[in-house]
């Protein structure tokens, strides 16, 4: 309730009716209150029963960009040659050893059986190819290598139809599968047990917090009735997004959590303006409008600031993020409009009921403040950080500083089988793999010569001086095996392997593990190697260099559109040139946390106890901190526009900057808290996660949601405003002339 409003409520003049399209919008729905809450319930039904089956028309993968080299290598392997790295690996034991006669029959009639299946590109193993390094010290293991032909989706369903026929007791041996299909499916599986977990520990909680919020019961189950209403919507976006593009089994975790968040917020400022409007003695229609006018618009705007934030995932050409991207900009508007539109008849049918069963009353009338709000909380707190402005703002800002220096020391790879809770199938299998067969091709460097006659010399040369690089173990090729720089074998049967339709390949085997820097130190070494004609590298460790290079081309990119979007949305809305680089500022320092802890706790395994177990890999997944830093930023500038939209109405009406400030921290304080706690709770059940992605995400979100909300929104921006001072509001004459014409105008 602004200055202007309490002077007249307070000289018993009554609240002026109000004007815009918002307020003529919220006036049409509660005056058809029953009609428009029968739309909703039909549309939310209908799309209920459309997004019944989203889960299943969901992808997996999607994390390297389809225009790589070293997937443009791995796609002419396997329709030139049949040829490519295994995406599924069988790991086969028997404690009898794996040459007696029994296992050696069921290996080979096990691989020749794979062999036949419609969708394998090939199938050889210990038993077929007489390689002991499929083969393990004990003799008691062998390997099984895998390509399944086509691209995610249709890898996805044949490993799913695949393995379960070709894994448990075959005979005298007993199978496990793993391999980057079977990771990513057993990946999609679990995340479907984790997002019903989530579901049943964000909502409860989050239903006390409303009440503690309201008091209330009718009006904290308002904001959860319009965030339902969004989760329903989100399954059915997600499930019509699926038929025109892939989008990410990870999307319906993040985005039903996001959507549901964004949605109770949202409705949150819209019930707590209701009621101060009804306080101030509004009629319900009324209250309804004024409600709409300012919390309606405020809403919109942070609505589109969050969406543009996720806008910035578009500019990377991996389908995994740009499906977050779309699905994570529809749900929000989903969220917006779901408050626009389905608060208005709602609180027109609640009207005077929606302080009804006001469970904490009692308890709220003791609080500091609730009489007075120059008495309350917030209040004292903004005045008390803006006479010592300078040391608490200096201090605060050192510190978030100071927890991003963990994140100097990251290091990044592809996701591979230890994103899987410990003890899974395909965990458990490469292990097996890692310890036992440290030498075995499951991750060679493939080299595609599309133009290259196998039969030249130039494939011996070419061999020749791959095999003398550092960490080669060999080069097999069309001309023979070739290690330390000679020719250890002729080229024999397996010759054959390497002749195609048109040109040739070869197999580059190295001691360098494909997941850590020194594999890809490897790769670059073997592409500046002097080739015959064009060639392609592919192989693990070529597909992370190039996603690696492919996503840090893109950053600035992504940087500049949220700076650029973010300062452009921020002047239209205050009309200051000064509040959007603040924001910029501040909003950057309350990610520093999730950062730090990124590092600290999921790639150097510290304090794992907090968040759960899981398996440390001394590194990160490539694209979560580009994720995370797109879907906080956005979150925080939400919680910039509530607190600036308060500020601001004061300063207009008063002039007084630093009363401003103090007016907006009281009215928004508990507000944003509460919003805050209720995000952070539904992104941080996605901690509860077995996958370690997901529980490194709802840690990290939670984290900066919660830093933004005490540390930067109740320290750092009542100092920064109060150093500024008038200086906050403003703009160079010609900008402030733009404002007035182009500038976002209340209603």
């Amino acid at each position: 309730m602004s200055t202007t409003t309490e002077t007249r409520t307070r000289t018993g003049a009554g609240p002026e009716p109000v004007t815009g399209r918002l307020a003529t919008l919220a006036r049409r729905l509660a005056d058809r209150r029953r009609i428009a809450m029968l739309l909703v319930a039909l549309i939310a039904a209908a799309a209920a029963v459309l997004g019944a089956d989203t889960e299943s028309k969901l992808s997996a993968g999607g994390y390297t960009p389809s225009s790589a080299e070293a997937v443009q290598a791995d796609r002419m392997l396997a329709d030139r040659f049949k040829a490519g790295a295994p995406n599924v690996v069988l790991v086969a034991r028997s404690d009898d050893g794996v040459d007696k006669a029994a296992a050696a029959n069921a290996g080979r009639e096990l691989t020749e059986r794979i062999a036949r299946t419609e969708g394998v590109v090939y199938a050889q193993s210990y038993w077929t190819s007489g390689d002991r390094q499929l083969r393990s010290d004990d003799k008691r293991t062998g390997l099984v290598l895998i390509r399944l032909g086509g691209d995610d989706n249709h890898v996805h369903h044949l490993v799913t139809d695949l393995v379960p026929e070709v894994t448990g007791r075959q005979g005298p041996l007993d199978v496990k599968a793993t391999g980057l299909a079977q990771i990513n499916a057993e990946a999609d599986e679990q995340s479907a047990t984790d997002l019903t977990r989530a579901e049943l520990l964000a909502a409860p909680l989050t239903l006390l917090i409303l009440l503690a919020t309201f008091g209330s019961v009718v009006a904290a189950l308002v904001p959860a009735l319009v965030g339902l209403v969004s989760v329903v919507g989100t399954y059915a976006v997600l499930r019509l997004l699926a038929e025109t593009t892939s989008v990410s089994i990870f999307a319906l975790n993040i985005t039903t959590a996001l959507g549901f968040g964004l949605a109770v917020d949202y409705s949150l400022f819209v019930v707590t303006r209701y009621r101060e409007e009804l306080a101030a003695g509004r009629e319900v229609t009324e209250a309804i409008a004024a409600s709409l006018r300012r919390a309606g618009r405020t809403v919109l705007f942070s609505a589109v600031t969050v969406a543009l934030s996720l806008a910035a995932l578009l500019v990377f050409p991996i389908y995994f993020l740009r499906s977050l991207a779309y699905a994570g900009i529809v749900v929000v508007v989903i969220a917006a409009t779901a408050t626009v539109l389905l608060m208005p008849p709602l609180l027109a049918l609640i009207g005077h009921r929606i302080d009804k069963w006001d469970v904490f009353a009692p308890l709220r009338r003791k609080l500091p403040g609730a009489r007075s709000p120059e008495r309350g909380l917030w209040h004292r707190l903004a005045l008390a950080v803006m006479r010592r402005p300078l040391v608490v703002g200096a201090t605060v800002a050192i510190a978030l500083a100071a927890l991003a220096l963990p994140f100097t020391q990251a290091r990044f790879a592809l996701m591979d089988d230890r994103v899987l809770p410990r003890g899974a199938a395909s965990q458990v299998a490469s292990d097996t793999i890692r310890q036992e067969f440290r030498d075995a091709q499951t991750s060679p460097v493939m080299v595609v010569a599309p133009d290259l006659d196998p039969g030249s010399g130039e494939v011996a040369a070419y061999a020749q001086r791959l095999s003398a690089l550092p960490g080669t173990v060999r080069v097999d090729s069309a001309a023979g095996t070739y290690a330390d720089g000679s020719r250890a074998a002729g080229p024999g049967e397996a010759a054959a392997a390497f002749r195609g339709d048109g040109g040739t390949w070869l197999s580059v085997v190295s001691d360098r593990d494909a997941g850590s820097a020194a594999g890809e130190d490897y790769v670059r070494a073997v592409r500046a190697v002097d080739a015959p004609g064009t060639v392609l590298v592919g192989g693990d460790a070529a597909t992370q260099v190039d996603t690696k290079e492919s996503l840090s081309d893109r950053l600035p990119w992504a940087g500049a559109i949220i700076a650029i979007s973010m300062f452009v949305l921020l002047f239209l809305f205050s009309g200051s040139v000064i509040i959007p680089i603040k924001q910029l500022v501040l909003n950057t320092l309350s990610l520093t946390a999730s950062f730090g802890a990124m590092v600290y706790v999921f790639q150097d395994g510290h304090l794992k106890w907090l968040v759960g177990d899981f398996v440390h890999t001394g590194q990160l997944e490539v694209t979560v901190p580009i994720l995370m830093f797109c879907v906080a930023f956005g979150l925080s500038m939400d919680y910039s526009v509530f607190l600036l939209s308060r500020i601001r109405e004061e300063y207009l009406a008063t002039g007084d900057n630093t009363r401003a400030v103090a007016f907006g921290m009281e009215r928004t304080g508990r507000l944003i808290t509460a919003a805050a706690l209720i995000v952070a709770i539904v992104l941080g059940a996605l901690a509860t996660s077995e996958l370690s992605i997901l529980k490194l995400l709802g840690a990290g979100l939670a984290l900066a949601v919660l830093v933004d909300a005490t540390l930067v929104r109740g320290l750092l921006v009542p100092a920064a405003m109060r150093l500024l001072g008038h200086v906050n509001w403003w703009a160079p004459k010609p900008l402030k002339k733009l404002h007035r014409k182009f500038g976002l105008k209340d209603g």
